[in-house]
């Protein structure tokens, strides 16, 4: 079996020579849809010797396994060629009447791009992608984990960054809300398919038949409004052993009024990291009530998770520190959200769990709908032991959340096992009120909090002027009375 980390760090290398792929989002969109083709060309393999009467929706010459197996095959300017002319602009409009799997491969190449100009590299490019054998367990696993560092690469590759959440992030979150098999689960803003990944992984210790299979297949849906993190959604999901992805589609989930998020689009679960930060295109927040509108996207989502929740449902989601402390249309939308639902738990993560992507400091919020909120816990998550930051070699990992799983206890119960300590708290909806809906509130048993409120604040800057003031005075004195001795030594 090839070593497959080398492997791609190979292709990494021979892409890095074409003039074409001048950066990581460059290699890792072409990566994404010529991975996509030869994962879904090892799944037909597998396919047509398990159902005799599989039939591909692709046509012959677009397969995979006929254009690019043969090392000594096409190459070149006529590799380009094929690729620019012919491959891509006839997956672009593949048709199949009903086939989803036809309209899922017409999507998610209705945006993609050739980025390299060098047919001779691409060659080499696509003989090493055949070394991968994607029916072979060893290496789709061994290929997944590389795929997942390839992803967090997308950290330090410009805006692209957005697009990922560290592993750690998706796998607690999904953990606390806990979906079950049967249950429906969303995420509106899918990215490389992080929290979906983290969903199917949850749902398969719960299997137990093939029919808890099928229900895995099925239960989920995702959209994503970006093409390359959208691709790259798609074969993380053929890689987690999903053989139509069709339920991710490409599109903007708030492009849709919310009042037509009708009943039957309601789910059970919802695990999601919206961009933040980011403003929405003009128009977009006319699809909202007058009193929510707003162009900020992490703010509109939280409308939307308000909406398309069953009664009873159930959502954990990544927010920056600016909706908590927000006021005006943020004052309006918090206030529906303590009203709408419990939101039982906020997690304060630390500065630096997104870089280099982002420094801005963010919130795990958990909350469940059809009940108001009384109180709201908080936990404080530290940096590890000896740490001051994290980066891109030390990311945020797993283990450090051993804290909050063993404080967190039941909703059932109204989590009556819960006690303060030094990295939890708890705030009641009164003081909440009181605060105008601020709910960036400090840790009260940590001296070290940060900048502090504003009331607070403004006295002490009043009183350090004063004492400026107070010694510049003196020293001025001090200065005269020292220049009116010398002046009068010199008579």
């Amino acid at each position: 079996m090839p070593n497959v980390s080398n492997l791609v760090k190979t292709i990494q290398d021979i892409m890095r020579k074409d003039a074409g792929t001048y950066g990581d989002a460059q290699r890792l969109e072409q990566l994404g849809w010529m991975f996509f083709l030869k994962i879904f060309d090892d799944r037909e393999k597998e396919m047509e010797v398990l159902r005799d009467n599989y039939r591909s929706p692709l046509p012959k010459p677009l397969r995979w396994s006929s254009w690019a197996t043969d090392d000594e095959g096409i190459t070149g300017d006529a590799l380009l060629d094929f690729i620019n002319n012919t491959l891509l602009p006839k997956l672009k409009a593949l048709t199949g009447g009903g086939d989803k799997i036809a309209g899922l491969i017409r999507m998610a190449f209705e945006d993609a791009n050739n980025y390299m100009k060098n047919g001779t590299l691409m060659r080499q490019v696509i003989n090493k992608v055949n070394e991968i054998d994607f029916n072979a367990s060893d290496d789709r696993h061994m290929f997944g984990d590389i795929y997942e560092k390839l992803l967090k690469d997308l950290q330090s590759a410009g805006n692209a960054g957005e697009f990922y959440t560290p592993r750690a992030v998706t796998e607690f979150v999904v953990d606390r809300v806990n979906p079950r098999l049967g249950e429906s689960m969303l995420d509106p803003a899918a990215g490389t398919g992080g929290f979906i990944t983290s969903l199917i992984r949850h749902l398969r210790k719960q299997a137990k038949t093939e029919a808890d299979e099928r229900t895995i297949q099925e239960c989920f849906a995702g959209i994503e409004k970006k093409h390359l993190p959208h691709i790259l959604c798609l074969t993380n999901l053929l890689l987690h052993g999903i053989d139509v992805p069709s339920n991710v589609r490409h599109g903007n989930t708030l492009a849709k009024p919310l009042r037509d998020w009708g009943p039957k689009e309601r789910v059970d679960v919802v695990v999601t990291n919206p961009p933040f930060g980011g403003m929405e295109e003009d128009g977009i927040e006319s699809n909202y009530p007058a009193e929510f509108r707003t162009r900020e996207t992490a703010d509109l989502f939280l409308v939307l998770l308000m909406r398309i929740l069953k009664p009873g449902g159930r959502a954990g989601l990544v927010l920056p520190d600016g909706t908590l402390f927000g006021e005006g249309v943020k004052t309006r939308i918090k206030e529906a959200l303590l009203t709408e639902c419990n939101l039982h738990t906020i997690v304060r993560l630390p500065n630096g769990v997104f870089n280099p992507y982002t420094g801005i400091r963010t919130n795990l919020l958990f909350f469940t709908k059809g009940a108001p909120t009384t109180h709201v816990w908080y936990y404080e998550h530290p940096y590890p032991p000896g740490a001051k930051s994290y980066n891109k070699g030390k990311p945020i990992r797993i283990e450090e959340f051993e804290g909050e799983r063993a404080w967190w206890g039941e909703e059932k119960d109204g989590f009556k096992s819960r006690v303060e300590n030094e990295q939890a708290w708890r705030v009641s909806i009164d003081t909440i009120k009181a605060g105008n809906f601020n709910l960036d509130l400090k840790n009260p048993h940590n001296p070290d909090t940060g900048p502090g409120d504003v009331d607070h604040l403004l006295p002490e800057y009043e009183k350090l002027l004063a004492q400026i003031a107070a010694t510049r005075a003196a020293l001025k004195q001090e200065l005269h009375h020292a220049l009116t001795a010398t002046a009068g030594t010199a008579e």
